[in-house]
């Protein structure tokens, strides 16, 4: 063994050593710290004006001042983990509180997640604005659930103390939670049973990973239907069961966020944030995309980067995935951008430097970020690839224009010793292979000069299939001149929900059909001359999501009795995959 190697592991074990002898005395000198500085009040209880509880925790700064501050609001169904987070914002000359999801902590009421936040956010801001403390302004901040429970406030109306929101890696349910355009993955089950089962959290049952894999290896192999999952987990999942009625973006989903013209309503300043490899990302920018899309010019910034669901809320590490992020992507977002967006917003301080326009992006492998004033402005070309059935060495071929191309692919449903689609998710974001048999692999040539990928990757496809439905998956990679392939974007969507994700149109079995997408993970990369693009497009058949049998019927209730046929799916060269660009030459 190297000496070097003998003395990191002598060290290493010396910290350990140290750390658990003096871990009991930091926590407790950090305790009492938290009491010398700061006044908690963690007993109030708010009635809603339909009689059900919300509880509420104030923190603030000890001392003799009567000064009447504004009020940083964190919304959060996960109960007691978020009381630092408001002492952070009373060391910072706020006020904290924190507005727990009905029937939480100390509510007597039945925890209902997602269905009652665009109500009773509403009535907690109106609660802090009339506290003898407020100075009647209020910012809210938080992520993922957190995020969601800020737009929720603002579904009837903006209340008028309400004076901006940081939404991180937000929600938007029935948009990318529980399911993604469309398609309803299985981590939202156990998730309930985390948020539900107690007054807290439940995290033996959340952590129970062997709990959740044999769960979905079992429902895998055995074929049961989606929607009888919690028959096999031997668990009544009430929410898993309400999900299960509302497979469209109907009346369910709707009424908890601001729908179409009621964003046109929100004219207070926003700050979203999300990363490229946020799971909710897509949501985050649903947001977005819909406030711009419906109010006038709107003060709604966006800052995004090479993060993922947890690096976006707080400081991004180092590496993320195997990947070594640029120096100006380490920022940190919990403790410095956001709070510099309150000083802005509430005191009239400076605006954080980091936010030169509307539409700001870390551009990774450059080591720098790059600043637009909207996401079309992000791109001033595109790479258009249309799919080939020329083969070089076992691969297809990406062209550049339509052919005549037919290009077939047969899935097996019935065949549960294989899946399809297993290495969507991006982890590790570099790879020395990917696996050349699962799905239709395609390459490009090489790049002829370094461009930017800029943005969502877009696709239209032209098919036929021998069913009336498909889920359908595309990968894009970049196969570096190292011969590496790098994990850029991906998409997972409905085939019969292409058009609207809140009707369904089944599709004809054996004719050709065309449908478009956009919806992917938006990314910013450098990709150098020399490189490749790698797309792999396939059919979603694996142990993490539902599984579509296209026999036409709702996907929660169908089972391997619908898989008697084996999908065949053709496409044309008509086919095409976009990325949007910046070129350094326009």
């Amino acid at each position: 063994m190297a000496q070097a190697t003998v003395k990191d592991l002598v060290k290493k074990y010396f910290l350990s050593i140290v750390f658990s002898s003096t871990r009991a005395i930091y926590f407790e000198e950090i305790k009492q710290d938290h009491k010398r500085r700061y006044a908690v009040n963690d007993s109030i209880i708010i009635p809603m004006k339909d009689g059900a509880e919300v509880s509420v925790v104030v923190v603030k700064r000890k001392g003799n001042s009567t000064t009447k501050k504004s009020a940083i609001l964190v919304s959060s169904i996960y109960t007691g983990t978020n009381v630092t987070s408001t002492m952070l914002a009373a060391s910072k000359g706020y006020i904290g509180v924190i507005a727990n999801t009905r029937g939480k902590r100390l509510s007597k009421s039945d925890i209902k997640p997602l269905e009652y936040e665009n109500t009773d956010v509403y009535e907690v801001i109106d609660w802090i604005s009339k506290q003898p403390w407020s100075n009647k302004k209020v910012a809210m901040f938080g992520g993922s659930y957190n995020g969601f429970t800020q737009w929720a406030s603002m579904k009837h109306k903006v209340h008028p103390s309400l004076k901006t929101i940081v939404p991180m890696v937000a929600i938007a349910p029935g948009i990318d939670y529980p399911m993604e355009n469309n398609v309803l993955h299985n981590y939202s089950y156990s998730w309930n049973f985390y948020v539900t089962n107690n007054k807290f959290l439940d995290f033996k049952a959340s952590n129970d990973y062997n709990r959740w894999n044999t769960l979905k290896n079992t429902w895998y192999k055995t074929g049961v239907a989606f929607n009888k999952l919690d028959s096999l987990d031997g668990k009544v999942n009430k929410l898993w069961n309400t999900y299960m009625q509302h497979p469209s973006y109907d009346n369910f989903w709707k009424k908890m966020i601001p729908y179409k013209q009621e964003f046109a309503k929100i004219d207070i300043p926003i700050l979203t944030i999300t990363g490229y490899y946020d799971d909710s990302q897509r949501g985050a920018m649903y947001y977005f995309n819909e406030h711009h899309k419906y109010a006038k010019n709107p003060s709604h910034y966006l800052l995004v980067g090479p993060y993922d669901h947890w690096t976006a809320q707080t400081k991004p590490e180092e590496s993320l995935r195997n990947y070594k992020l640029d120096k100006t992507a380490l920022i940190n977002i919990e403790e410095d951008i956001i709070y510099q967006w309150f000083d802005y917003i509430l005191n009239g301080k400076e605006k954080p430097s980091i936010l030169k326009d509307k539409v700001n992006f870390q551009v990774m492998d450059t080591d720098t970020w790059m600043h637009k004033s909207s996401l079309s402005a992000m791109t001033n070309d595109t790479l258009t690839f249309h799919l080939s059935a020329e083969k070089i060495k076992d691969v297809y071929t990406l062209k550049s224009k339509k052919n005549n191309s037919k290009i077939e692919m047969k899935v097996d449903f019935k065949d549960r010793e294989s899946m399809n689609n297993t290495e969507y998710y991006p982890w590790p974001l570099e790879r020395e292979q990917i696996n050349l048999k699962d799905g239709l692999v395609f390459k490009s040539e090489t790049l002829k000069e370094d461009v930017i990928i800029n943005g969502s990757f877009f696709g239209n496809l032209e098919f036929s299939i021998n069913k009336k439905d498909v889920d359908y998956s595309v990968i894009v990679y970049q196969l570096t001149p190292e011969n590496k392939y790098f994990h850029l974007s991906y998409y997972i969507g409905r085939a019969s929900f292409a058009k609207d994700r809140e009707k369904r149109v089944l599709l004809t079995p054996n004719e050709f059909t065309e449908i478009s997408f956009n919806n992917s993970k938006l990314i910013s990369k450098k990709l150098g001359k020399g490189s490749r693009i790698v797309i792999v497009l396939n059919v979603n058949k694996n142990n993490n999501a539902q599984i579509n049998y296209g026999s036409g019927k709702d996907v929660n209730e169908e089972n391997i009795k619908d898989a008697e046929i084996p999908l065949q799916i053709n496409f044309t060269g008509n086919s095409s995959i976009s990325l949007p660009i910046w070129n350094f030459r326009k």
